[in-house]
């Protein structure tokens, strides 16, 4: 039983209404809806989404949550795949219109399951960028570490366009601006177009290239800290390059390690289907279909 069919089997859901959706390219799209004031969550979880099919069904997928816990809309951050069941209606869902959102989040990419250190690297691919817009919103993650760096890839420039916006957003807030300003370094990087910077994340952590390109020492299991989130092939990269580094992960909920991926597709990691590193075509607790 896969991940979306174990939620949705054991979720309860609340309607909410779609309130914005803004398409960024032919690929990728986020939307917001009213949040429920009984809705809790810690930063980098994921809910269950649903809307109701032909006749009885409904279709239900994980979405991480892209919206800081302190805010009081949800926001959502998805692929656009062709002909895919959730999708390829809720790309086209106008404001207003009903949406089911699950009362119980999860997930593995939280902050307290990360041991004590001095750098925080997020590394994202596509769509999976999501959870961690959150958790730089957080002030909790700007207490805990001295360093926090967001690494984000996607294929073309426009995949970065949406991170773009909320990052920008950020730094121009009244509190969290300043300890974004002073301790958030962005590191965006593309593998199919010209850009500033160019490489598949694995590619840059395995040369060195991305820590010479931020002229910083290279990772250490001592200090550093992780948090990966993408497609499957790119997380089961991640997890060997990591575990060849001497970094251990956080083996499940409540268990800190020295990093932390979405456990909800663990099981899939050593069958991972070869794809692109930088394709967002099942980024893990981000709804792709």
């Amino acid at each position: 039983m896969n991940i979306e069919m174990l939620c949705s089997t054991m979720a309860t859901y609340t309607t909410e209404r779609v309130l914005r959706l803004h398409h960024w390219s032919d690929a990728v799209f986020s939307f917001s809806t009213t949040r429920n004031p009984g809705l809790r969550f810690e930063n980098g979880q994921f809910v269950m989404l649903s809307l109701q099919g032909d006749g009885a069904t409904r279709i239900t997928r994980a979405y991480s949550i892209a919206s800081a816990n302190y805010e009081d809309q949800l926001e959502f951050y998805s692929i656009k795949v062709p002909n895919g069941p959730l999708t390829s209606r809720l790309q086209f869902i106008e404001p207003g219109s009903p949406l089911l959102v699950s009362t119980k989040p999860t997930g593995t990419l939280v902050l307290r399951d990360l041991k004590p250190g001095k750098r925080l690297f997020m590394l994202a691919t596509g769509t999976g960028v999501a959870p961690f817009l959150a958790i730089v919103k957080d002030p909790e993650t700007y207490e805990r570490f001295e360093q926090v760096f967001l690494i984000r890839g996607a294929r073309t420039v426009d995949g970065l366009a949406y991170a773009d916006s909320v990052l920008q957003g950020l730094r121009h807030e009244p509190y969290l601006g300043e300890l974004a300003n002073a301790q958030l370094r962005d590191y965006p990087t593309v593998t199919r177009q010209m850009f500033r910077n160019r490489g598949r994340i694995t590619t840059l952590i395995g040369s060195g290239a991305l820590f010479a390109n931020l002229a910083i020492p290279p990772l250490d299991p001592e200090n550093d800290r992780l948090m990966v989130c993408g497609n499957m092939r790119m997380i089961a990269d991640l997890s060997r390059l990591l575990d060849s580094k001497g970094f251990k992960v956080s083996p499940r909920v409540g268990v800190a390690g020295d990093y932390a991926i979405e456990r909800a597709f663990v099981e899939t990691y050593d069958a991972a289907p070869v794809g692109d590193e930088d394709g967002a075509h099942r980024d893990v607790a981000v709804g792709s279909a």
